[in-house]
């Protein structure tokens, strides 16, 4: 019997096997590892009496390959940019872009614990908001890992939480959070501008004080919060505390210019550095990592001189 060189995986519901003329055969269920597929393919095909087709190259952590419609794809994860100190703008969404939060006390419940491990992770959380369906932050951690440790604490207990109030299973989130480096220049207040207007953009609201669950009203209101920590360019804004707010209420009396929307969103989208194209090769250099996207197509090749 001859297998076809189309796999298809499923990764959320089941790994189907296409064998010409046959329907799919269902090798697992939801709980089957990527790392076990290649074995069980083999078992099962050789239990059927037949030459079983070796997945090249197997599935394994080191090289986290997957050969699909017979070609090898390569798909690794960047390691995140990352440098203690340095602001981080991160978004989480729900899984499908479905809601993760669905009433009042599901709100109060994340900003609970977000307070907590930011705490505990030594995080420091500059502006938030919460949407129905995903989560933005600025916030600077102390170390390069505590921002990973912080949302990995958070997501378990918020997840844990829903599932018990709403007696569901499963996934909440849409895999790992995305995440980019703000240059301090420009960006990282640009990035305060974004995360607390995203539910007017999203016309939810008219204006941003409108809205309940962001850091609008701690940053530009004065309102108390024990979850806000001030960045040193929101405190160089003025000398007092009404002054801070009033020149951070005054950054919002225009929209964000599309072009820096763009920026943000594919700066962290792609997790490349947010600033200047030399803040971009300060980082490549620190990290040894690509800090900003690459250009399409082959490089060019140098003429040569005869």
């Amino acid at each position: 019997m001859e297998v076809s060189n189309v796999i298809e995986i499923d990764f959320s519901q089941k790994l189907e096997i296409k064998i010409s003329n046959q329907k799919p055969v269902i090798l697992t269920d939801l709980t089957m590892s990527l790392l076990g597929i290649n074995q069980q393919y083999q078992r099962f095909i050789s239990n059927r009496g037949q030459t079983p087709f070796n997945l090249t190259p197997p599935i394994s952590a080191e090289n986290n390959l997957v050969n699909l419609k017979g070609k090898e794809s390569l798909m690794p994860r960047r390691a995140r940019l990352l440098l203690p100190g340095v602001a981080l703008h991160l978004i989480q969404r729900g899984n499908n872009r479905s809601p993760c939060f669905f009433a009042e006390e599901d709100y109060l419940f994340y900003l609970e614990h977000l307070a907590d491990q930011a705490k505990k992770h030594d995080c420091a959380i500059h502006a938030w908001c919460l949407m129905t369906n995903h989560v933005h932050l600025l916030l600077t951690p102390a170390k390069p890992e505590n921002a990973s440790l912080l949302m990995k604490g958070l997501g378990q207990r918020y997840v844990q939480y829903v599932n018990r109030t709403y007696r569901r299973s499963g996934t909440l989130w849409e895999g790992r959070f995305r995440s980019c480096m703000a240059q301090e220049e420009h960006y990282v207040l640009a990035c305060y501008r974004y995360i607390e207007m995203n539910p007017v953009r999203a016309a939810i609201v008219k204006h941003p004080a409108e809205y309940r669950w962001s850091s609008y009203r701690a940053n530009a209101q004065g309102e108390h919060s024990a979850l806000v920590r001030r960045h040193l360019l929101y405190q160089a804004l003025g000398d007092t505390e009404e002054a801070r707010a009033l020149a951070y209420r005054a950054l919002f009396r225009h929209q964000l210019e599309s072009g820096l929307i763009d920026q943000i969103r594919s700066a962290t989208n792609g997790n490349y550095a947010l600033g200047s194209s030399r803040f971009a090769a300060e980082v490549e250099s620190v990290l040894g990592q690509r800090g900003a996207r690459g250009q399409p197509g082959r490089p060019r090749k140098n003429p040569t001189v005869d």
